[in-house]
């Protein structure tokens, strides 16, 4: 799990929402983003919740998709000299 703080912001006129989290309190950001939207006294709407939580979800794809990538290129490997290829070592 990242340690690293993502940050996603919305400028609506005068208003700024801004939005700390990460890979752990990720859940609790999308349920905000939901109390946001229906709370009648902000300027923050469903469309501005559906968008930031597009967001939010394409940046958790995105980082498994890189965690992925790296451990597959950190696997050991040797080339098995019989068959031309590549297979783990166990």
């Amino acid at each position: 799990m990242s340690q690293d703080v993502n940050v996603l912001a919305l400028v609506k006129g005068e208003e700024r929402y801004i939005f700390l989290y990460n890979d752990a309190n990720r859940a609790e950001t999308l349920r905000t983003l939901g109390r946001y939207a229906s709370n009648p006294e902000l300027s923050f709407t469903w469309y501005d919740a559906a968008v930031l939580s597009q967001k939010i979800r394409q940046e958790s794809q995105q980082l498994a998709r890189e965690q992925q990538q790296n451990e597959f290129y950190t696997q050991p490997r040797y080339n098995n000299i019989y068959s031309n290829t590549a297979e783990e070592i166990e």
